[in-house]
């Protein structure tokens, strides 16, 4: 086809002054690419009958500047939390206090003694910043961190169980987010996974049995996204411990959502604390540090010091440690619990302690900034994992709408993004878990929605 050969070249692009222009913000590398493949886009177009005319030399070099702006668009952005759920998975579960920030920037900005005993000018260890702290709020008596929770455990059964058979009660066997199983991590780690009991009934006779033939570790999960109810029993965790202890066989406890405080405080179900499951003898206990501790992502395990000096020195712990970001962070979150300010500073407390009062007076003010939308009452869930069906009551700002789920398409494309949720066909606004800093860019963002009227009754 003849026009083909009528659009422009690359060469005769780049010495136009848009060209110029490009080359200095993107560089002349990734400016090239961008050209070629507009090039490329302009020729299928023409190809296939879909232009009807040559584009000029701006129409190509716009379109690849288009282009560069997708290929550089992050897609790791910050979005405001309107959903109610605290612990959100998918929108980064806990997010940091103000001290855990500075903490990053403070140590991301040149070098630390991440590695280096500044009194004796000799490497050190990284595992002294947060485990010093862990053991002081917990009373165990050593600890380690690793990248997330389920590094925990893949490196306690790696370490303790490898080739040997694991107990575990068959209503344990459980499945989280991402598709993360019990039963394939012990696989992964080279342990032989021995379910005792039935779904609904576990009794402690069940492990006494199993305990006829060699055993590597007797496990404990807690049920962190599901409950069993109706007729049911399972051995409590410290009956487990005693049996293990009796028996010479580490009882390890995976309790998930790393609780240090006591949710029942708040009016939900009482969720384990760590401090709990070691009082109950469990000899190593794993947990997160981005659920309920409020922390960034990690993983911790704490007991006794003779086994965390084996973890310590397993070839997996280097490949699972974590960086100085996250040692920082994790950190400062402690340091909030060591001060009894956790309720004040750690944002997942401040949204848990929220009472619904207060939600009902953002809500209003918000309701009366925009001059539209209702309040109502409604609930905030606690998510991430942990307090399977607790809620916390709350108000909401609701708007009725004609195509809800087209609002909350418009909210998602708001800069910031606002993720909002729909309850009886209305979009609605929790007030539970929109931070006080956000508040005036999700006011900026419903009143631009709320403009269109084809939308909004």
């Amino acid at each position: 086809m003849n026009e083909l050969h009528q659009i422009p070249s690359v060469d005769q692009l780049f010495h136009t002054q848009k060209a110029a222009e490009l080359i200095s913000a993107y560089g002349r590398p990734f400016t090239l690419n961008a050209v070629r493949e507009t090039i490329e886009f302009f020729r299928g177009q023409l190809r296939e009958g879909q232009m009807n005319y040559i584009p000029s030399r701006l129409e190509i070099l716009e379109k690849a500047e288009k282009v560069l702006e997708e290929w550089l668009s992050p897609s790791l952005i910050p979005v405001i939390n309107a959903t109610g759920v605290v612990l959100h998975t998918n929108l980064g579960r806990a997010p940091l206090s103000k001290a855990s920030i500075q903490a990053i920037q403070a140590t991301s900005s040149g070098y630390v003694t991440l590695e280096y005993d500044i009194q004796q000018g000799t490497r050190g260890s990284r595992s002294v910043h947060a485990e010093r702290l862990i053991t002081r709020l917990t009373g165990a008596e050593s600890a380690m961190v690793v990248n997330n929770n389920a590094a925990a455990v893949m490196l306690i059964l790696a370490c303790f169980a490898k080739k040997k058979r694991v107990i575990i009660a068959r209503s344990q066997l459980i499945e989280i987010g991402g598709g993360f199983r019990i039963p394939d991590v012990m696989v992964q780690s080279g342990a032989r996974l021995v379910e005792v009991g039935t779904t609904n009934r576990t009794n402690l006779s069940d492990f006494e049995q199993a305990l006829q033939e060699p055993v590597g570790l007797i496990f404990h999960t807690h049920h962190s996204n599901f409950k069993i109810i109706g007729f049911t029993i399972e051995p409590s965790l410290k009956e487990l411990a005693e049996l293990g202890h009796r028996c010479n066989i580490p009882v390890v406890a995976d309790i998930g959502s790393g609780a240090l405080l006591d949710t029942a405080r708040f009016g939900l179900a009482h969720e384990p604390t760590v401090q709990e499951a070691l009082q109950a003898g469990a000899d190593l206990v794993c947990f997160s540090g981005d659920k309920l501790l409020g922390g960034p992502q990690s993983g911790m395990i704490v007991g006794k010091s003779a086994l965390l000096a084996r973890l310590k020195k397993h070839p997996l712990a280097r490949a699972i440690r974590p960086d100085k970001l996250c040692l920082a962070a994790l950190t400062a979150t402690l340091t909030h619990y060591l001060k009894d300010e956790a309720e004040r500073e750690i944002p997942v407390w401040q949204m848990i302690s929220s009472t619904p009062e207060m939600a009902r007076h953002r809500a209003r003010y918000w309701a009366s900034v925009i001059g539209s939308g209702k309040v109502v009452e409604g609930k905030s869930a606690i998510g991430g994992g942990s307090l399977p069906e607790e809620m916390l009551p709350t108000y909401l700002l609701a708007f009725p709408v004609r195509q809800p789920n087209q609002v909350l398409k418009i909210l998602r494309q708001m800069k910031p993004p606002i993720i909002a949720r729909i309850e009886q066909d209305m979009v609605v606004i929790d007030p539970r878990t929109v931070l006080p800093e956000q508040e005036g860019a999700l006011l900026v963002g419903l009143m631009n929605v709320l403009r269109d009227k084809e939308k909004i009754k």
